[in-house]
């Protein structure tokens, strides 16, 4: 069985946030030119960051605009997620969620 947790309103993905049973997060919604150190530079204060990337597009290079990020620490990914969903980066405000699969 597969689950993916993009969204708040998934009983699912609440379960999993609220244990806090998730240590890589989605991260949505980045400037197009945002890149790996930006993306990194703007998480790690939450906690050891074990993998940042920033999905691009294998022709041109540039960002897709969403990308990923993965703590130590499943509590640390927590804090991430509750701080960090909604603020600005790179002048965009940018979604997080869980990105649990299993």
């Amino acid at each position: 069985m597969k689950h993916v947790c993009f969204s708040w309103t998934s009983p699912f993905c609440r379960w999993m946030i609220a244990r806090q049973s998730c240590s890589k997060l989605f991260v949505g919604g980045l400037s197009y030119d945002t890149n790996e150190t930006v993306l990194k530079e703007a998480f790690e204060q939450h906690g050891e960051l074990i993998e940042v990337k920033v999905i691009c597009d294998h022709k041109s290079g540039k960002s897709k605009g969403y990308g990923f990020v993965q703590f130590s620490s499943e509590t640390a990914a927590g804090k991430a997620l509750k701080d960090m969903d909604g603020k600005l980066v790179d002048g965009w405000n940018i979604r997080v969620h869980c990105a649990y699969r299993g």
